[in-house]
């Protein structure tokens, strides 16, 4: 599970900006529930920046994540993480049983949503962003529309955390990244 190797991997099969963001930005929060749940930091990091490394180029519910899958598998990734990417995705029928599992899951909408909800704040920064914001925007159909609200409900409730504190926990977690993330904030001369 080597970071480099998978990053390289993403940037071979992702060119989008916004796509290596939010693999970055997921690939932050899986990393820290890890450290929080005394999981293999490394193993949830990498699967949270692969989990839609082949969407660009299969963007279909017929390809994604099942072309990635096939590609992680030639190259030797474990199944535990295949099986957590595999998951993520309702469609593909496998069910969320590992904390891994459950926590990509949780993770993923979230962290897309963290960044809209970041994005439009004066700052651009994710230090203007807390749950209260967040769960204000969760209201605003129109916000973020693509983003799956019932997932980012959902997901929290299948890790057994409360919502509010997950989402302060995964703003925390992306605020480590937050200058790859591009939500660094606009900094101020005094």
């Amino acid at each position: 599970m080597d970071r480099e190797q998978a990053w390289c991997l993403l940037t071979e099969f992702t060119q989008s900006e916004s796509l290596r963001k939010h693999a970055l930005a997921v690939e932050a929060c899986m990393r820290a529930y890890a450290r929080k749940f005394g999981e293999d930091e490394n193993k949830w990091a990498v699967t949270g920046l692969l989990h839609d490394f082949d969407y660009e180029k299969f963007p279909t519910a017929e390809e994604h994540p099942y072309k990635g899958n096939e590609i992680l598998r030639e190259r030797g990734y474990p199944e535990d993480v295949l099986r957590a990417i595999m998951s993520h995705a309702e469609y593909t029928g496998v069910t969320r049983e590992t904390p891994m599992e459950k926590t990509l899951f949780g993770c993923d909408e979230l962290a897309g949503f963290i960044t809209a909800t970041a994005l439009v704040k004066p700052s651009k920064s994710l230090a203007e962003v807390d749950a209260k914001s967040v769960r204000k925007r969760m209201k605003d159909k129109a916000f973020a529309r693509s983003v799956s609200r019932d997932d980012i409900i959902n997901g929290a409730a299948a890790m057994g955390v409360d919502l509010d504190e997950h989402i302060v926990f995964c703003v925390e977690a992306m605020k480590t990244v937050a200058d790859k993330l591009g939500l660094a904030g606009v900094q101020q001369n005094g």
